[in-house]
């Protein structure tokens, strides 16, 4: 039977958050799992808490976190908070993720000692997640093997130069959620906090010196994020394993809501790849 646990943890930057976790309770320590959801998402959209039962059914301690800043509140299920939204930026999601890291590596009380074996620490992040897990592993050796789900390769490169001006000028865009039809603010301070914290934030160059297991997978299909973006990370990191879905949206076949009982076909793929990639892994390191 699988096993449940919610708990918030505080962030850094004056924010609680919520994490969960899902394993099966058979008293054998098992390998932990952190999955990074992406710019607009949280830990419940669409079909994360399916693929958190799947990834717990095959052996892992499946850890899912909504990032502190990113709109919904610790006590809720969506985006409703646009000012913490307005205020997130890379550095607060990075220690986010280092603080959960933390809290697992320190014997967390929210799950029970003999179900997790936090020596195997691996990470997942879809989207701007993907860009996230990957300069955490960079800064963080605790961190076993990592994957990429339809990742973004650089942050440098995001906005055009028109754009730029004016979001300077007006200290403020807005990114509607076609999902909800909100127009979400993002302040400039997230451009600040970028060129403070380049060398911190230059994926390129994180990927580039990962030497763990390293696994990109995305959709040649991917509406939001062109696939050109996996092959520009794997140029970047030759040895991480390429892994393409050749009818492959930037969701694998997900959406929020998400009503049915079984993954999507296509993020049941991402999963069982993701699923081998970290098993043999561990193989390799037993």
């Amino acid at each position: 039977m699988i096993k449940r646990a919610h708990f918030l943890l505080s962030s850094p930057h004056g924010r609680d958050f919520a994490v969960d976790a899902r394993w099966l309770a058979d008293g054998q320590a098992k390998p932990v799992v952190v999955f990074v959801h992406g710019f607009k998402g949280f830990k419940d959209w669409g079909h994360f808490n399916l693929l958190a039962d799947y990834f717990a059914h095959h052996g892992f301690v499946f850890v899912k976190l909504n990032l502190s800043h990113n709109g919904v509140e610790p006590d809720g299920s969506d985006l409703t908070n646009l000012e913490a939204f307005g205020n997130n930026n890379f550095c607060i999601e990075l220690d986010d993720v280092g603080t959960l890291l933390d809290y697992l590596k320190t014997n967390p009380a929210a799950i029970p000692a003999q179900e997790i074996d936090t020596d195997y620490l691996f990470l997942i992040g879809h989207s701007r997640g993907g860009g996230l897990v990957l300069l955490k592993a960079a800064e963080a050796p605790e961190v076993t093997a990592v994957a990429t789900w339809s990742a973004i390769s650089d942050i440098d490169q995001r906005w055009a130069p028109e754009v730029m001006a004016k979001w300077k000028q007006d200290g403020v865009q807005y990114i509607a959620n076609a999902r909800t039809g909100q127009q979400m603010p993002l302040y400039y301070q997230l451009v600040e906090n970028f060129h403070a914290n380049r060398a911190r934030l230059d994926i390129p160059k994180a990927i580039e010196k990962l030497q763990m297991p390293l696994l990109l997978v995305h959709g040649e299909k991917d509406e939001t994020l062109p696939v050109q973006m996996a092959h520009s990370l794997h140029a970047a990191n030759p040895y991480a394993e390429l892994f393409l879905l050749p009818e492959g949206d930037h969701a694998f076949g997900g959406r929020h809501p998400y009503d049915q009982e079984h993954l999507p076909d296509l993020a049941k793929a991402a999963a069982d790849k993701t699923i081998q990639f970290f098993q043999d892994t561990l193989a390799r390191l037993s």
